[in-house]
């Protein structure tokens, strides 16, 4: 199981202990970008994504939720992006996604795919076989804190179910409400990659990443 704590909770007053703490004890870090369109949010730009990039040999792991994630994903694969996940929802059509996963395929970095709890999965069945990735949002996208979405569990298995049955390699990655009382669950699913921010920050990054991957 990978634990890909989001910085969109992490407490920035507390940089260099944060930090420190995540590359000890973390597999990823997810980065989280909004553009006030997409989503009623902003988030972090390119110049604090170097800031991680500089100080973390992790994995990042960076989620678009922007109308324009063809420029984002240019802009972020420049500032040292490992993944890019664009929104199904801002591109809506099947042909400019698979234009966009090419773009990111040759910028030598994983290329990924996500859904809001709106977005049935047959909507990107398609695009499965040519992504590294499928992120399920299982709160709605742009702010922290929220509760899951219990439903998010039969997306995941349905994801899990069509990834054996026709041999893919994506990761599902989950993100929104995760901690140690669903992680179980997720994990019997087939979750691979577990996003999580107020529960990682809140208290001991440490113990907080433990108890997701030992929860039972």
């Amino acid at each position: 199981m990978i634990i890909a704590p989001s910085i969109l909770s992490m407490h920035f007053d507390d940089f260099k202990n944060q930090i420190y703490d995540l590359n000890n004890n973390a597999d990823w870090i997810h980065f989280d970008v909004m553009d006030g369109h997409f989503v009623p949010n902003l988030s972090f730009g390119p110049a604090i994504f170097k800031t991680f990039r500089r100080n973390s040999p992790l994995f990042l792991d960076v989620h678009l939720m922007v109308d324009d994630p063809f420029y984002y994903s240019e802009v972020f694969a420049k500032a040292g992006a490992d993944s890019i996940i664009f929104h199904y929802e801002a591109l809506d059509n099947p042909i400019k996604c698979l234009e966009l996963i090419d773009k990111i395929h040759a910028m030598h970095i994983k290329a990924g795919l996500s859904i809001k709890p709106k977005t049935p999965v047959d909507a990107i069945q398609p695009l499965l076989s040519q992504i590294d990735i499928c992120l399920v949002m299982s709160v709605e996208p742009g702010f922290g804190g929220q509760s899951f979405i219990e439903d998010s569990i039969m997306k995941i298995k349905k994801l899990d179910d069509y990834r054996k049955i026709f041999h893919l390699q994506y990761l599902i990655e989950v993100d929104g409400g995760v901690n140690d009382k669903n992680a179980a669950i997720l994990r019997q699913c087939g979750t691979d990659v577990l996003v999580a921010g107020s529960y990682v920050f809140e208290g001991s990054i440490k113990e907080n990443i433990d108890k997701l991957r030992t929860a039972k």
